[in-house]
């Protein structure tokens, strides 16, 4: 296991663990996050699969780009997947990760055998009422303010705010979140926004020209987004959504064995199943 940045794609921070022969998974974080954020899943998902963490543009260790619009964020992470010679990749987004595996599959269909969408809110209508210190943090006038004395004390938190239950954050975690700028985390959370504003998530999904398979997980006790709005993917075909059951918004800390068992039965069955055309 190792990583490395990716040669001609500047400005993202790619992480590369298990066998590089084995088929290709390709993670990619949420908000306010970083790479860092998959990490207890990924010893059990690198034994059989060529795992491929990127950080985001002003996340985890890249730098702030110009942009944070999720297209844009999309071609960036085709950069990488070019870069690596890689076609027909299962592709997993936690959060608003999602919009960007959306997008890159939109953009991008041949880079895309499957997509999994991990505690992906499909459409602003589906956000619940954020915990209070969240809404402080992220939010003028205090926002800048508290982001920039932040501790880790906080980060933790603020982290496990979105959890169903109280949640180890490890120190990597917390690092990730620790190197974003306020501005960085105003602008991806605006373009997030702006994304699923003009169209929901199952609305983007179903109008695909290639239908890949589509795996939707979602914490029974999501405190973030409503759990039943999970089931707003029955629309997406070959989509199946699945609830896991006492589990928030972080199923990548929370439940880590069981999405890996899910993650992995899924990209299996993908692999042997071939995109059909609407």
């Amino acid at each position: 296991m190792g990583e490395y940045d990716v040669e001609n794609t500047p400005g993202m921070h790619v992480v590369h663990d298990g066998p590089r022969e084995a088929p290709p998974l390709l993670l990619i974080h949420g908000s306010g996050a970083s790479n860092a954020f998959w990490g207890p899943v990924v010893e059990a998902l690198a034994e059989r699969q060529h795992v491929i963490r990127v950080d985001l543009p002003g996340c985890g260790q890249s730098p702030p780009a110009p942009s944070y619009d999720v297209p844009v964020q999309a071609k960036r992470v085709a950069a990488v997947l070019d870069g690596l010679g890689l076609r027909g990749v299962a592709v997993a987004g936690h959060s608003s990760g999602g919009y960007v595996a959306t997008a890159l599959a939109e953009q991008r269909p041949d880079l895309v055998g499957s997509l999994a969408m991990v505690s992906c809110g499909p459409s602003l209508d589906a956000l619940l009422p954020e915990p209070l210190i969240l809404r402080a943090v992220m939010a003028p006038p205090l926002g800048p303010i508290l982001w920039a004395r932040r501790t880790d004390a906080m980060i933790r938190k603020g982290v496990g705010a979105t959890a169903a239950r109280p949640v180890d954050i490890p120190d990597d975690v917390v690092a990730g979140v620790k190197a974003i700028t306020y501005r960085a985390l105003r602008g991806v959370l605006r373009c997030n926004g702006a994304y699923v504003t003009e169209r929901s998530v199952p609305e983007r999904l179903a109008a695909l020209d290639v239908h890949v398979p589509v795996l939707v997980l979602f914490g029974a006790a999501d405190p973030r987004w409503d759990p039943a709005s999970a089931h707003h993917y029955d629309a997406v075909p070959n989509a199946r959504v699945e609830m896991l059951p006492g589990v928030g918004h972080l199923p990548t800390l929370e439940a880590p064995e069981s999405l890996g068992e899910l993650l992995l039965g899924f990209t299996a069955a993908g692999a042997d199943a071939p995109p059909t055309t609407p």
